[in-house]
């Protein structure tokens, strides 16, 4: 009997082999096209992690990598002991849940009026603008709010001054910063995933609306006992995903925005990579800075998919 069974799962075995042989023969073309893709992620995201072992050294870019000694966790030590890692850690995940937390709810709400509406090129309109700030870069999207944040010209304090109020210098404050980097973030994200949202809620059936409305149920009782639970599967990876982000605060951002007026409140991990780094050309301090940083969201990523399936949703694996 374990001889049979030995001799069924080896021909298990071979049929699965065979059927992969044959489903790579038959969509060799495909298989094919994938090969670009393949050879960049292997040069530019795998290849370059040899590099992580600069953390564990210190690095000189005149004696080369492997000629620089060792130092095994010095550089870790070093960041836990610095005096800006708890300020950079606070900015950092002060910004992203700010960011989470508006990046959330407006797209959500934003798709839910735009499905109810009834005109479609009006839809279509409001898409277009929404959607459209999501193409323009950071480099441009900064130059505009700088433009129009200006202390001295700018529109939105020509409207404040004309209406009795003084000047704001909005990105030289501490106390304005935060809420600049939220809304222009917004502005400018929130057409993609609403656009996500939108294709979740054409998916729905519309016998489903029809039978809440045989019961009575109102538009809000059918956005809430209808829709709504239709666009939970896409919410729960949306946010699985941003709370694997949430130590990326916004580089290009920040970094566009910033001065150092406002470092106490919006230096983030990314900012002090790049000025000890790259300014300070200490490349073994930020290769352990970033490190780290990558382990905290490798932990959380998985942590939030292993809390949503245990809450019996679908998570991303």
């Amino acid at each position: 009997m374990k001889a049979t069974a030995r001799q069924t799962a080896v021909s298990l075995k071979t049929a699965n082999r065979w059927n992969w042989t044959k489903d790579l023969v038959r969509d060799k073309y495909l298989y094919l096209l994938l090969l670009p893709g393949l050879a960049l992620l292997l040069v530019f995201r795998y290849i370059p992690m040899y590099g992580i072992i600069i953390a564990f050294k210190d690095y000189n870019i005149f004696a080369g990598l492997q000629q620089s000694p060792w130092v095994g966790f010095a550089n870790f030590s070093r960041l836990f002991h610095s005096p800006d890692f708890a300020e950079i850690i606070t900015n950092t995940i002060v910004i992203s849940i700010y960011k989470l937390a508006v990046d959330f709810i407006v797209p959500v709400t934003l798709s839910l009026l735009l499905n109810e509406l009834r005109h479609q090129w009006f839809k279509r309109i409001t898409q277009s603008i929404v959607y459209l700030p999501h193409f323009v870069s950071w480099v441009i999207f900064a130059g505009i709010i700088i433009t129009f944040l200006n202390p001295v010209d700018g529109l939105i304090n020509y409207l404040i001054q004309a209406f009795g109020g003084k000047a704001i210098d909005f990105l030289g404050s501490p106390e304005y910063f935060r809420s600049v980097l939220v809304l222009s973030h917004v502005y400018k994200e929130v057409g993609w995933s609403t656009i996500i949202y939108l294709a979740a809620m054409s998916g729905v059936s519309p016998e489903l609306y029809e039978a809440a409305r045989m019961d009575g149920a109102t538009r809000l009782r059918q956005v809430w006992h209808v829709t709504l639970p239709a666009i939970r599967p896409v919410m729960i990876i949306l946010l699985i995903l941003s709370l694997a982000n949430i130590l990326e605060a916004g580089f290009q951002q920040i970094f566009l925005l910033y001065s150092p007026l406002v470092y106490d409140v919006a230096d983030i991990i990314d900012t002090y990579v790049y000025r000890v780094g790259l300014v300070d050309a200490n490349y073994s301090y930020a290769t352990a800075t970033g490190i780290f940083k990558s382990g905290v969201s490798m932990i959380l990523i998985v942590s939030a998919n292993w809390i949503v399936k245990k809450c019996g949703q679908d998570g991303l694996w």
